[in-house]
């Protein structure tokens, strides 16, 4: 009889509508996608010197102040590598960053991280997976930013200012981190320069800016302006 029971309960539960996942409690000030470039253009060096920038600026006290200084004092972080339009990977996924502590074991666990290098760039098919995965976030925000840094022109995949367009009437702001490398899109110059691409063709969106990188070794503190710039929602111009 017992058993009957619990067969009769399992059958019900069964045919329950299956409960959709719950969002996360805790409400962050912004949702922030790092979309980096990791192309075969970015060398082993340089996309070591890239990492480094990335975990040296998210763990800085002044952008962790900044964090602090936010409406709630948290933002959340998506960290994804992408090259040409049949690679974009989601290295580490959305983290909480409320505090110090928070920010120096994300920038522990970028640091254990693998990392792939493949051909072509295709800044289009970055920013598509970046719209995914801002909408699987499990957290609720006001803001949601996808930071795009890359050595090169979009030459994989569809367009890069249709992808923009896309994320932009969704209400998603594309902020750019043009680096300007030596050798961009192995040997071939862009057809203007890679500031004025990223400035026309990449960002888009309420207060779309660009910091220029003048070169991979001061990526780092150019990563720190755009976050706390990002983080505090200062105005300024576009290309900073």
């Amino acid at each position: 009889m017992r058993r009957r029971s619990l067969l009769a309960a399992a059958g019900a539960a069964a045919i329950l509508p299956r409960p959709r996942p719950a969002r996360a409690e805790e409400p962050v000030d912004m949702l922030l996608v790092l979309a980096v470039d990791v192309s075969r253009s970015v060398d082993e060096d340089e996309a070591r010197l890239q990492r480094e920038g990335y975990r040296a600026a998210v763990s800085d006290p002044a952008v962790v102040e900044a964090i602090r200084g936010g409406m709630i004092g948290a933002i959340a972080l998506a960290y994804v590598e992408w090259a040409g339009a049949e690679y974009q990977r989601l290295v580490l996924p959305w983290t909480r960053i409320g505090g110090q502590a928070d920010a120096t074991a994300w920038s522990e666990r970028l640091a254990e991280a693998p990392r792939a290098s493949l051909s072509w760039t295709s800044i289009s098919a970055a920013l598509d997976f970046s719209r995914g995965v801002l909408a699987e976030a499990p957290f609720e925000a006001t803001r949601r930013v996808v930071d795009v840094s890359g050595d090169g022109v979009n030459n994989s995949g569809g367009p890069a200012e249709a992808a923009r367009d896309r994320l932009v009437e969704e209400g998603i702001t594309i902020n750019g981190l043009p680096i300007i490398n030596d050798r961009p899109t192995f040997g071939r110059l862009p057809p203007l320069p890679l500031d004025e691409y990223y400035r026309d063709s990449v960002i888009g969106g309420p207060g779309a800016f660009v910091i220029v990188v003048e070169d991979f070794q001061s990526f780092g503190n150019a990563v720190k302006r755009k976050l706390i710039r990002e983080i505090a929602a200062l105005p300024g111009p576009v290309m900073g």
